[in-house]
């Protein structure tokens, strides 16, 4: 797959960034489709709509082109085009393929090798990674015709965002709701990071909070709102990087990643990375764990009783320091340092102290903020000021300041 292929944008103009064929078929769920586009194209994405006429008498052409900035294609044989092999042309022109929403229809054609429209002839042609989103009644999707279809989509290389389960356009309930936006996003994204820096590339990330019991409904913890360590885990994505998530509990949902393992408690967190940790070139210590916990955590909720509770605290393991000491050799360890005194001297200490490569520090502003600013801190002594941004553009630097990481220590 190309890095970006020249591309005509909305003022005529060429860009060199990445395409997209956004397939567009006749099911109720193509109006989706609208969200999607925009997605990708606040991302900065060149997205190109094919429709088929089933999709045109569901969402009007004019919506994506508005939302896209590129006309919508629908004719295999366009008369305003008559120089133009059609099919050929989008077929080169993208990076990625995603049909979103896919009917059944659809998915047996593209098995099937068929090609009687713009859309299935333009499939049959690119050599750029393809992705499915099927959309339909519950009956259709169980159906062994269609899950037949499925398997010999997948077996030729497709890459298949499954339908959840929900209530349906028909009235009933079951499997065939298109799966949410936003997993379609991250899966398109994905196909787009094939061949980029970290393609394959086994990165473990933590995110997200620990809570530490102190008796059945009371805990320790933190205001960390697994916000940054999931923009760590789509940037990773993004770049071709095979994540494995580790998250404790946060106010968000966690993005598509290729494992994602739950804990609640900083012990549980370490057993968990210490497990994963021989498997990962890298591991990115994201998450804000408890530094203490309950000595003791009671059985039986602790009722009030008017007079003082002392509450007696154990520190809990460090588990960046005992990972960067247990690493195999080439394995880049990054940790997070959030400071309220001297950022710069408390975060070097750390740096040192436990044996990182870069530690990435922030002041307690960032907690359970949409934005972030602070100092990269490199083990070779350099250092990197980043004004505050959004943690997404934030993540974005840290994965591209690992890629460099990795690549010194592959000599």
């Amino acid at each position: 797959m190309s890095e970006g292929k020249p591309v005509a944008s909305p003022n005529g103009a060429l860009a060199d960034r990445r395409t997209v064929l956004l397939g567009v078929t006749g099911s109720i769920a193509a109006y989706k489709a609208l969200d999607l586009a925009g997605r990708l194209r606040r991302r900065g994405i060149n997205v190109v709509a094919a429709m088929t006429g089933a999709a045109c008498r569901l969402v009007g052409p004019a919506s994506f082109e508005s939302i896209t900035g590129n006309p919508v294609a629908r004719e295999l044989f366009p008369e305003n085009k008559p120089q133009t092999i059609e099919h050929i042309a989008l077929a080169e022109l993208a990076d990625a393929v995603a049909v979103v929403p896919a009917t059944a229809n659809f998915l047996a054609k593209a098995a099937h090798g068929l090609a009687d429209d713009l859309l299935t002839a333009a499939v049959l042609a690119t050599k750029s990674p393809k992705l499915a989103a099927p959309a339909m009644n519950v009956g259709m999707w169980e159906n062994p015709v269609v899950q037949g279809n499925l398997k010999k989509l997948k077996a030729g290389g497709w890459q298949v965002v499954e339908p959840e389960e929900g209530f349906l356009a028909c009235g009933t309930r079951g499997a065939g709701r298109l799966a949410r936006v936003e997993i379609i996003e991250q899966a398109i994204l994905d196909l787009l990071g094939r061949g980029r820096d970290l393609a394959g590339v086994p990165v473990l990330i933590t995110a997200g909070r620990t809570e530490e019991p102190w008796d059945p409904v009371r805990f320790l913890s933190n205001r960390s709102s697994g916000r940054m360590g999931f923009a760590l885990a789509r940037a990773a994505r993004e770049q071709g990087a095979e994540v494995t998530l580790i998250a404790g509990p946060a106010d968000i949902a966690p993005p598509a990643v290729d494992s994602l393992i739950r804990v609640r408690t900083a012990g549980e967190m370490r057993r968990a990375v210490m497990r994963q940790l021989p498997g990962n070139r890298a591991l990115i210590m994201a998450a804000a764990v408890a530094d203490y916990r309950p000595r003791i955590t009671q059985r039986s909720k602790i009722k009030r009783s008017g007079g003082r509770i002392t509450l007696e605290l154990a520190p809990n393991p460090d588990i960046v320091a005992e990972a960067a000491g247990k690493r195999k050799k080439g394995t880049v360890v990054v940790g997070f340092a959030l400071e309220t005194g001297d950022l710069r001297a408390n975060a070097l200490k750390k740096l040192r102290a436990k044996g990182l490569d870069l530690i990435v520090a922030n002041d307690a502003r960032a907690l359970g903020s949409s934005s972030n600013r602070g100092w990269l801190f490199f083990a070779e002594g350099r250092s990197e000021r980043v004004p505050e941004t959004g943690k997404d553009a934030f993540a974005k630097l840290i994965i591209n300041r690992l890629v460099g990481l990795l690549k010194r220590a592959d000599g």
